[in-house]
């Protein structure tokens, strides 16, 4: 039987590994991530060389994240940053809470799956290129760290200790080798003052000078903070200073003002067992003090990784698109980020509070929350939101003073209300809440209320942007056939993929029209264009289409009256369009083009190539303009297939290179599936991250006998 105190040999053994592998290429910082459990999120488990506070604005990362350590995981890639120019350029987020100069790589860690990722920072020193050399010993030394975890994971203990990521310390490398009174009289000699801090910013030596020009007693600066101890120095810039010299380890020098006039330069020497600090009188005369000794403001100024915390989530809350992202984004970022475990997100709709989002809430709690009234006495979150002024409870006592009933329903033992507002407009509530009680700072108030109006500008976006989507979507489906119909001895299977910029509706369209019994038409067209008004000439071009079809007209003469019936309505788009007649009883196709691609042919014998098609002009231009007919038989266990420009038109290829690249696909897919083979096409054709045109797709097949 194990013993509780045993220890977990397996996480010291990763522990082992990591800080080996860090010292070993000789990173000043470095970090591993680990996956969660549902796959979305990574999660700082152990930090090197850097306090864990720096790295709160990036302790956890959304894996669709644009970062280096997502992309890695993602894309199952090393990535290489070689320059600050470079991170801002190709990860502007991410430069944004590293405003340092360095070099950082991050490489995957993988083994039987993906477990998350090693991330290195090196000084802007280091030669901003890598060798394939050295991108093979990072990934060795991912998969030695895989298999620790995946050893720690079947034996039982989480590679993962605690809330927060582990703190390795730092192996110095170097010890003083002279007598400790030696050293102690050596700084003493040297002009002005000495001190130093270990590599989280605490004071562990300071000499007898620095205390003169400090103004302080050693006994009040050994361990402390400079900026706690020192309240003059309390400012963000000066440990902003601090920051860049613990994560560039480059000298950094500043110069501060001790009240009322006494101005000091400050020199920061560092390396990887803390910063040297060398403090001399300035040697010039200063500016004028910038504030009186006795400051009005009540909020201590906040820190300087808060700030960069803010900055983080201010940029990560621009990138969001629809309310469902602004939702993770506030659970999966915001909430770790001020340590609460609920959160509740609600929006105005008719005088009441909507939830739309929340994590931490039994569902019965949720099912009460609900829908309340914006004058309700049963939370402060209605009056939160009418006032515009947030609301902060430390403990339950200081809720169930003027809300009975809240901390009953809830559980929770702290609670911040945001008001949600956007140009004095009422948008919502954000709550974040807390199983323990927590006091809420004055400066950390100031940070959740900024953050407030971030949530709210972001959220009001989100439901524009939503109402469109769902607006185009309605549309788009209304104009496309809701169901392909049935015709005996004819398979057939269709797509449509919008565009990914724009407002997800366009102009390309497809439809089977069934010619009584034993024929039946097929139509692909696609409209200039990726909007509503390309949207709505393409539901006018399919309706004329779809009338003249039923008179039992012929392909050019159907095209010819739609050609006439655009040019009267002078829409100012062209449109392409083809159309096929197939007679099913006597076993032939019939076609017609207005400047569309042909489409493709695939025999029995799996030969496939485009139809040879002579095409007319595209429909609007022309008022007398000709359409030519081609045919061709059906012959058993063929298969046709019509298609629109955006399945093969990419900048810089011939179009005749890509119908021939996607006849050769044809050829090769498998086709006992239609809806399969449709699948295999626009995946194996189609970018699915970025589309700068609709796609529609439409395949028919006429089975042979057997």
């Amino acid at each position: 039987m194990t013993s509780t105190g045993e220890p977990a040999t397996d996480v010291d053994e990763l522990d082992a590994a990591f800080a080996e592998t860090v010292r070993r290429t000789g990173a000043s910082v470095g970090a591993l991530y680990l996956l969660a459990p549902d796959g979305q999120l990574l999660h700082l488990a152990v930090l090197y060389g850097a306090p864990a506070e720096f790295a709160a604005p990036w302790a956890r990362v959304s894996l669709a994240a644009p970062a280096p350590v997502a992309d890695a995981v993602r894309e199952d890639r090393v990535v290489w940053v070689g320059s600050q120019e470079e991170m801002a350029r190709s990860y502007p987020r991410t430069a944004m809470v590293l405003p340092y100069p360095l070099v950082l790589v991050a490489a995957p860690v993988t083994g039987v799956r993906r477990w998350g990722a090693l991330l290195l920072m090196w000084p802007a020193t280091r030669p901003p290129h890598t060798t394939r050399r050295e991108q093979g010993h990072i990934r060795s030394s991912c998969r030695r760290l895989a298999r620790l975890i995946e050893e720690a994971v079947q034996s039982g203990r989480s590679p993962v200790r605690g809330d927060g990521p582990r703190v390795l310390p730092v192996e110095a490398g170097r010890r003083s080798t002279g007598p400790a009174m030696a050293a102690a009289d050596f700084a003493e000699r040297l002009p002005g003052g000495s001190c130093a801090l270990d590599l989280e910013g605490r004071i562990t030596y300071v000499t007898s000078g620095a205390c003169e020009l400090l103004g302080l007693s050693a006994g009040q600066l050994l361990g402390t903070l400079p900026w706690q101890s020192l309240r003059w120095l309390d400012d963000p810039t000066y440990e902003d200073r601090y920051r860049a010299a613990v994560i560039s380890r480059e000298p950094v020098a500043f110069t501060a003002c001790r009240p009322p006039d006494h101005w000091l330069d400050f020199h920061l020497y560092p390396d990887a067992s803390g910063i040297s600090v060398r403090i001399v009188p300035s040697g010039a005369p200063g500016p004028p003090s910038p504030a009186p000794r006795h400051s009005t403001r009540t909020a201590t100024p906040s820190r300087a990784g808060q700030l960069y915390q803010l900055t983080h989530l201010a940029a990560a809350l621009t990138e969001v698109v629809g309310v469902q992202d602004v939702i993770a984004l506030v659970a999966d970022q915001i909430m770790p980020a001020f340590g609460a475990q609920g959160l509740v997100l609600s929006t105005v709709e008719a005088g009441r509070l909507r939830i739309i989002g929340q994590r931490g809430y039994a569902a019965h709690t949720i099912d009460r929350l609900d829908g309340l009234p914006l004058d309700t006495v049963l939370t402060p979150a209605g009056r939160a939101l009418s006032s515009g002024i947030p609301a902060f409870f430390a403990d339950p006592q200081d809720m169930r003073r003027i809300y009975p009933e809240a901390p009953l329903i809830s559980g929770k033992r702290a609670w911040a209300f945001l008001p949600l507002i956007v140009s004095g407009r009422p948008v919502g509530c954000c709550i974040l809440s807390y199983e323990n009680p927590h006091a809420f700072p004055a400066e950390e108030r100031a940070v959740l209320t900024s953050l407030a109006g971030l949530i709210a500008q972001a959220l009001d976006r989100a439901r524009l942007y939503d109402t469109k989507q769902d607006l185009a979507h309605g549309l788009q489906q209304a104009l496309l056939p809701r169901a392909l119909p049935m015709v005996t001895g004819l398979d057939v299977a269709a797509r449509y993929l919008p565009a990914t910029r724009g407002m997800d509706i366009g102009g390309d369209f497809y439809d089977v029209i069934r010619l009584g019994d034993t024929a039946v038409a097929a139509v692909i067209g696609d409209v200039q264009g990726h909007n509503a008004a390309a949207a709505a000439l393409m539901g006018q071009v399919r309706t004329a289409v779809h009338a003249h079809a039923t008179l039992s007209a012929r392909p050019d003469q159907i095209l010819a009256r739609t050609n006439r019936l655009l040019t009267d309505l002078g829409p100012d788009l062209f449109t392409t369009c083809l159309y096929a007649h197939l007679d099913l009883a006597r076993r032939r196709v019939t076609l017609a083009s207005a400047g569309h691609p042909p489409p493709l042919l695939r025999l029995p014998d799996g030969e496939a190539r485009p139809v040879d098609v002579r095409p007319g002009p595209p429909l609007g231009v022309a008022a007398e303009a000709a359409f030519p007919v081609t045919g061709f038989p059906l012959t058993e266990g063929g298969l046709l297939v019509l298609y629109t420009d955006g399945l093969i038109e990419r900048p810089g290829i011939d179009l005749d290179d890509s119908m021939a690249r996607l006849a050769r696909r044809l050829a090769r897919s498998d086709d006992r599936n239609l809806d399969m083979l449709v699948d295999d096409l626009l995946e194996r054709a189609v970018s699915t991250s970025q589309r700068t045109d609709d796609t529609a797709l439409l395949v028919l097949r006429w089975p042979s006998a057997g």
